[in-house]
């Protein structure tokens, strides 16, 4: 869904988007299993798990085990992806409403990638273990971090390179197949932001978790400890208030300055020119170096973890396969804290930091974080706030000390624009457990979760025989998007994450509360608890203003798929090749399992072209313009950004495309370059 940007609209692709799917059951009784989804996508969605199950129950009885209660829909919070599929109306408004297309896009490709995985089904052996990854994130809020009582970050300062503002571990469970002992994926979890590559960005990719898995992926091919078909998903874990522009923020004015610490604004006292920088910040590339090298910092010690746990196993332990889901209501949800103190939280709202972003993705107007609030602002905010609903005074003391912008959980027209009824799901294998977080906690919000459910489920695994030590990890967001989860001192600060906590400052322990309830399901009782209150599924009745395609058409005297720009006879292995094609727009058919872009390679051997890369590749990049509207003309530039790797030879690019004529007929085409040569350096 890009940064909110109505204005950030895509043009192409950088990386294909992916769904990677997987499945542990009980082989004892395999009604027990679990799904766990990795999406490229900002997270998961209420609309889109609604799809994916109706689609799994449409496969019929084979697929019957798979419900709401074992499957967590996961988002790798990527911000460089198509947006206008989410489910509610707040994140539909800067995507000009809902799209089929994105929806479906998403819904099919997660069906496909669990058929796959159920078809792929055989007994085998899980690992676990952990590492430390470093330069990959830091704490974008740290005035709000610093916040939290003293005594409890002290417990997590290790190190000047691991004082405990963000979590440095990275966990790795290994899938090996028993028949012939090949590894056939790896699923980890690491909390760094989608954030590397920047706003102003319009290419389509995984971003730093996409960059992570395609490598790992990549790694394994001729591996013979790895089967075909590898998968390596890289999940989110407490990723709140991380961010994986590591040099930090800093003000592009001119000054040369740190962004403020408390409210992140430069000399004009405003955020918008605070920008948080990348390890490859001075490259003109709109931050595709940087994410490249975050990518590449989480996939090197997850491979290296990946190698160790080959050499000497740390299976997990313990057979059982077990899960809960349940929707729990968080407006108005009354309940005791663990000192007997009783509280409540509220119905959905967002402060005025909200729109403030963050440094990663600065907002608009005077909005600042922290000190965000009706008197720092133009009173039109007030106005426009009031206009959509007026917080009653109940609303406004229970959100407090957040001063409500948008009171979105009180507003249900045309239909909700949050949601209140929130998904609460924790998934075990042996003795792993994954909470499945609807929100982005923030580190020590996730810690708190984390060290709840462990001290729990430690009870719990005391009463079975041989009991282990839990491993507790958090993924999401997931399932849904109920935005952030902060601790209640962060919440008291108001910046960007407190202010977009939902449900006022009581959201974490909330969560906490509702999570241990359920947490007895997860031994061997085989009921399951209440499903409770469903939210809505607007899919089929959601805004759409997306203007669709009218048609295409090529210029005079030309055809679609010919050459405007050809590319040169010979290039040094570094260089980028391109060229340019007369296009349709991609729209027509996304190619979903296919490309729009080739590079074709002559085999001297037997004179025949095979294909080398295609557009799932990062270094191979297809861009799509609009040359005119009333026309209907475009182009296509494809670049091939030649690897250090790359094969010296012959080669040349295919494009294939697919017009839409003025009756609505779809027809493809093929275009193609000259041939060249790549050289060495």
């Amino acid at each position: 869904m890009g940064y909110a940007d109505p204005n950030q609209i895509g043009t192409g692709l950088r990386q294909r988007l992916y769904s990677r799917a997987f499945i542990v059951a009980d082989p004892v009784d395999p009604s027990d299993r679990v799904v766990y989804l990795v999406l490229d996508t900002q997270s998961g969605d209420t609309a889109v798990r609604y799809g994916i199950l109706s689609g799994l129950e449409e496969l019929g009885q084979d697929y019957a085990y798979y419900g709401h209660h074992n499957i967590a829909v996961t988002g790798t919070h990527s911000h460089s992806g198509p947006g206008a599929w989410l489910n509610y109306l707040l994140p539909q408004i800067t995507s000009k409403g809902f799209d089929q297309q994105s929806y479906r896009a998403i819904v099919d490709g997660a069906i496909l990638s669990i058929r796959r995985a159920h078809e792929s089904l055989a007994p085998g052996h899980l690992s676990i273990g952990s590492t430390k990854v470093f330069g990959a994130n830091i704490n974008r809020s740290l005035y709000a971090y610093l916040a939290n009582p003293e005594e409890e970050r002290a417990r997590y300062n290790i190190s000047s390179g691991d004082d405990g503002s963000v979590e440095k571990d990275l966990t790795l469970l290994k899938f090996q197949r028993a028949s012939d002992g090949k590894n056939i994926g790896v699923l980890t979890w690491f909390p760094t932001h989608g954030t590397s590559v920047l706003g102003n960005n319009t290419l389509v990719s995984g971003d730093n978790k996409g960059v992570a898995a395609y490598l790992f992926e990549k790694s394994v091919i001729g591996d013979d400890t790895a089967a075909d078909g590898f998968v390596a998903g890289f999940s989110q874990a407490n990723v709140g208030d991380t961010s994986p522009n590591v040099l930090g923020a800093w003000c592009e004015d001119g000054t040369g300055q740190m962004c403020s610490f408390e409210n992140s604004t430069c000399s004009d006292g405003r955020s918008q020119k605070c920008h948080a920088r990348g390890p490859f910040f001075r490259a003109n590339d709109k931050g595709t170096s940087s994410c490249f090298e975050i990518g590449k910092r989480q996939f090197e010690p997850a491979k290296h973890l990946y190698s160790q746990l080959n050499q000497s196993p740390n299976p997990v332990r313990g057979r059982m396969v077990k899960s809960f889901h349940t929707f729990h209501n968080m407006s108005n949800y009354r309940f005791e804290l663990p000192n007997g103190t009783e509280v409540e939280t509220c119905p959905a709202a967002l402060g005025y930091s909200f729109a403030a972003g963050t440094s990663d993705g600065p907002g608009i107007f005077d909005f600042t974080q922290h000190d965000g609030n009706p008197n720092t602002t133009s009173p039109v905010w007030s106005v426009v706030s009031g206009m959509l609903k007026e917080p009653s005074g109940a609303q406004n003391a229970c959100h407090s000390p957040k001063p409500i912008l948008l009171d979105v959980g009180e507003i249900t027209s045309p239909y909700q624009w949050t949601p209140n009824v929130v998904d609460v799901q924790v998934l075990r294998v042996g003795q792993l457990v994954i909470i499945v977080s609807p929100g982005e906690a923030t580190t020590m919000a996730g810690r708190r979760w984390k060290n709840a459910v462990h001290d729990e489920v430690s009870r719990l695994f005391a009463a079975e025989p041989k009991p282990a030590s839990p491993v507790v990890v958090l993924g999401g967001p997931a399932n849904s998007y109920t935005h952030y989860i902060a601790t209640e001192e962060e919440y008291g600060i108001q910046r960007y994450e407190g202010a977009s906590t939902l449900y006022g400052p009581h959201t974490l322990a909330a969560y906490i509360n509702v999570t241990l309830s359920w947490v007895p399901y997860l031994s061997s009782v085989s009921n399951r608890p209440p499903r409770g209150p469903e939210p809505p599924d607007n899919s089929n009745r959601s805004l759409s203003f997306i203007p669709s395609v009218i048609h295409d058409a090529a210029p005079f005297f030309k055809s679609f798929g010919d050459v405007v720009h050809d590319v040169e006879e010979m290039y040094r292995r570094g260089s980028t090749v391109g060229a340019t094609f007369i296009g349709a727009n991609p729209r027509n058919n996304l190619r979903l399992e296919s490309s729009y872009a080739v590079v074709e390679q002559l085999d001297a051997a037997t004179s025949r072209w095979r294909a080398v890369r295609d557009d799932g590749d990062w270094h191979l990049v297809f861009s799509w313009r609009r040359v005119s509207e009333l026309l209907g003309t475009s182009e296509v530039d494809i670049s091939w950004e030649t690897e250090p790797w790359a094969e010296p030879g012959r080669y040349r690019i295919k494009y294939f495309g697919d017009a839409k004529g003025f009756t609505g007929t779809i027809t493809p085409f093929e275009g193609l370059s000259s041939e060249f040569e790549i050289a060495e350096e």
